[in-house]
């Protein structure tokens, strides 16, 4: 009898196991109604003028968004920790995040070397992480899966930067001024490899400190090295600084290079005309040289009626970030989990208007939009040469 009674039980048991809706396994960050996404970036410290803005612009989306009902019903809470630009805070910050604000993705986080101290966290856990704000090729590194960027890298920008410059003006002795980090490494690299490729010297070199003002003795020594292009990879204040600096001392002819980290209206806006010839080689197309397009006019209206600040091109880039990890959210359906999203970030492919761009993912294709962008300051604005 006993045994029949077992039996009976165990028959009951199976057949509700069988009828029964297989339960979602919990994903970090999602419930019913919320997503949480996190970031670490630079509110305070020498990358500010890009982080706080991106943010921003983030932010603008995300209300958006949220405003309409959110995503399959989930609104999104993004979650910012500073790093002040520096490696210990950032650590502090990704913990935080991880653990206890369990973010699904992360979004926007700022600096190379921070970035990649925070891989050795996000990537056991499968945390997706997209559009950091550094072009470093590291961002890629294996595993791959989970990492997305927005655009192309430091090295790729300098090399088509320094061909155009040297093809445009001659020149022959290439230099360049950096941040002996990660970040400025890359830029130093991809220097030296776009001066053998184009059978150019590689003439000079200077590194200098994050907090670094005076380079007097440095611009003396790569004048006297000849150099004709310099390219630069340092915090922002120091770029328009040597800029500056190398008009005062008398030296007009050589011609400065700075990639996406310098590629800001505030830099080439500077009162007096100090950043006037400066080079950017970037990712994406400057958004004021464009402010009377209907979408660009949009945005810098919404902009800057949310924040009673003007928008720039990393306020825009923060925008479009945050709408194409919305649209990878939408496109992931609503049993999100991290692979879900990951399987829809790698089918996005779609003309935004606002940054004048194509963004295209694939399996084996984790950046969005391939375009390098040349351009120059006019009159205190980028104005676009063209792109490569």
């Amino acid at each position: 009898m006993r045994q029949s009674f077992s039996s009976l039980t165990s028959m009951i048991a199976a057949l509700l196991l069988a009828g029964a809706p297989a339960v979602r396994a919990e994903t970090q960050g999602v419930s019913d109604t919320e997503v949480v996404i996190g970031s670490v970036n630079d509110l305070s410290g020498i990358f500010a003028a890009v982080g706080v803005p991106a943010v921003n612009g983030a932010n603008l989306r995300f209300d958006e968004v949220n405003a309409a009902g959110g995503v399959h019903g989930r609104q999104i809470r993004f979650v910012v920790e500073d790093n002040g630009y520096q490696i210990p805070r950032a650590m502090q910050g990704y913990n935080k995040l991880l653990n206890r604000d369990k973010v699904f993705a992360m979004l926007l986080s700022l600096g190379t070397p921070m970035n990649i101290a925070g891989f050795k966290l996000l990537d056991p856990k499968g945390i997706p992480n997209v559009g950091p704000l550094t072009a470093a090729r590291q961002m890629l590194q294996e595993p791959m899966h989970n990492k997305f960027i927005g655009f192309s890298s430091y090295y790729d920008q300098v090399g088509a930067g320094v061909e155009y410059l040297a093809q445009e003006f001659s020149g022959q002795e290439i230099c360049s001024m950096y941040i002996p980090s990660d970040f400025g490494k890359e830029i130093q690299e991809g220097t030296v490899d776009a001066a053998a490729k184009l059978g150019l010297s590689f003439a000079a070199e200077t590194t200098h400190k994050p907090d670094e003002l005076d380079f007097v003795g440095s611009l003396t020594k790569l004048k006297e090295a000849g150099c004709d292009v310099i390219t630069l990879a340092l915090g922002v204040r120091q770029g328009i600084t040597v800029v500056g600096t190398a008009k005062k001392l008398g030296w007009e002819d050589v011609k400065f290079l700075t990639t996406s980290a310098g590629f800001l209206d505030v830099v080439a806006s500077v009162p007096g005309g100090v950043t006037e010839g400066l080079y950017a080689a970037a990712g994406w197309a400057d958004l004021l040289s464009r402010a009377e397009a209907e979408e660009p006019a949009r945005f810098i209206a919404a902009y800057e009626a949310k924040f009673d600040q003007p928008a720039g091109g990393f306020a825009m880039l923060g925008y479009t970030a945050a709408d194409t990890l919305v649209r990878a959210l939408e496109e992931a359906g609503p049993e999100l989990t991290q692979e879900a999203f990951i399987a829809a970030m790698e089918r996005l492919d779609y003309y935004d208007v606002l940054s004048d761009a194509q963004v295209t993912y694939g399996s084996d294709d984790h950046r969005g939009v391939d375009d390098i962008v040349i351009s120059v300051v006019e009159s205190g604005m980028w104005r676009e040469i063209t792109r490569k």
